[in-house]
């Protein structure tokens, strides 16, 4: 049997998320806001008999604490990310955080609706002329928070809902050195559909005639692309399909260089999120709801009479929160028992590995922290293959950062 751990990059067990020391300063500075807000509702409620913003001044005393939760997750995680202890890395503590804040929330679901219910059959007078104002102060520092931890941030992940994108770091240029001299070819889709961009080094002298490019796919389709000069660089007229996965055969001078591109496997949304950073901003945006209904309610209650308004905002508010507290409990749960993270990835592991007649004798797949996959694959070969040959087609899962490969071999 052959062992090995792919990638020798990542042995740190490094696996935080993108920006993780930016959302941690953006997530202490709504702590101190929210808190200062927190007070001036509890106590504007309970002086002046409204339930709801009683309601949602408690609800923002614990959204403080969750997010201090989530504060405090993100610094440990990462002045222990070294720490040889954790197995693999302190990615996850952010889902733990999320996960917990998840209960906060559904606690807080529970009390505010049994409130409002009993305040149903318990009306009780409220002042209006101070009550609402305070619920326009609190609807603004949730406005502000939302801000605050979704400005310029990335956590919801910077995948597409579709399962594959680009990025444009030049993963797919190709430097070539030719007869003529060294060229650079590479798979131009910046805003454009995707096309060969052909240039020539600096100093070279560009040569345009005789130059093409032909395609051979795995399964063994053909494909002619004929180049134009666009001054200083040539271009292909027609557009390249997908997938991206060829080897291009670029002819210049009647000279032939083969050019192998790889198509990326680009990791499923749910794969790169921030589910602490998410967790944040649902106890900010539950606030702002609860907020918006606390206005509603105080209104029409002061119009009309009707002061059953006031809790009905309540119970309203704490079916939403409820129910975006199961979404959170659901996926953070699904992350910390190692379920598996993107079935589609998993299925592509599987066809990368077996398409050339091996066998995936068996498959681990979890998720290590927001944007890293971890996988232990098992392989079965006929053939003198090593763990470095599997290394090599499993490279473009870009989202793999600790990657355990066994082959053994039958005769």
């Amino acid at each position: 049997m052959n062992e090995g751990d792919a990638f020798s990059t990542f042995h740190r067990h490094v696996f935080l998320g993108e920006g993780h020391e930016k959302s941690e300063r953006k997530t202490w500075a709504v702590i101190w806001l929210c808190g200062a807000m927190m007070i001036a509702e509890i106590v504007g409620g309970l002086l002046f008999g409204s339930i709801a913003l009683v309601a949602d001044g408690l609800h923002m005393s614990t959204h403080a604490g969750a997010l201090l939760l989530a504060a405090l997750a993100y610094t440990y995680a990462r002045e222990h990310a070294d720490d040889p202890n954790f197995t693999f890395g302190t990615g996850k503590l952010g889902d733990l955080a999320g996960f917990t804040s998840a209960i906060i929330l559904a606690m807080i679901a529970l009390l505010i609706g049994y409130e409002s219910v009993s305040r149903i059959f318990a009306p009780v007078a409220i002042h209006f002329r101070e009550a609402i104002p305070i619920a326009c102060l609190g609807l603004a520092v949730n406005i502000a928070s939302a801000w605050l931890l979704s400005g310029g941030g990335h956590h919801h992940g910077h995948g597409h809902g579709h399962g594959h994108a680009h990025g444009h770091d030049h993963d797919e240029a190709r430097r070539i050195a030719t007869g003529a001299g060294g060229v650079t070819l590479e798979i131009f889709e910046d805003g454009v559909p995707p096309r060969f961009q052909l240039r020539w080094d600096a100093g070279e002298v560009l040569e345009t005639r005789g130059v093409k490019i032909e395609t051979a796919r795995p399964d063994g389709s053909w494909e002619r692309f004929t180049l134009v000069d666009r001054g200083g660089y040539m271009e292909s007229i027609e557009e390249i399909p997908e997938p991206h996965a060829f080897t291009a055969q670029l002819s210049i001078g009647g000279e032939s260089y083969a050019v192998e591109f790889v198509e990326h496997e680009h990791p499923h949304i749910a794969t790169a999120r921030d589910n602490n950073m998410r967790a944040a901003v649902i106890h900010v945006v539950a606030d702002a709801a609860v907020s918006v209904l606390v206005i509603i309610g105080l209104l029409l209650a002061r119009a009309f009479g009707w002061l059953w308004m006031d809790p009905l905002a309540g119970i309203v508010g704490s079916v939403v929160i409820a129910s975006w507290s199961y979404s959170l409990i659901r996926d953070t749960g699904a992350i910390l028992l190692d379920m598996n993270p993107d079935r589609h990835m998993a299925a592509n592991l599987r066809q990368a590995i077996e398409s050339e007649n091996d066998e995936l004798a068996d498959l681990h797949l979890w998720r290590l922290g927001p944007g890293h996959l971890g996988a232990i694959v098992s392989v079965v070969t006929t053939k003198a293959r090593d763990a470095d040959y599997y290394r090599a087609r499993l490279a473009r899962f870009r989202s793999l950062s600790h990657l355990t490969i066994e082959v053994s071999h039958k005769s």
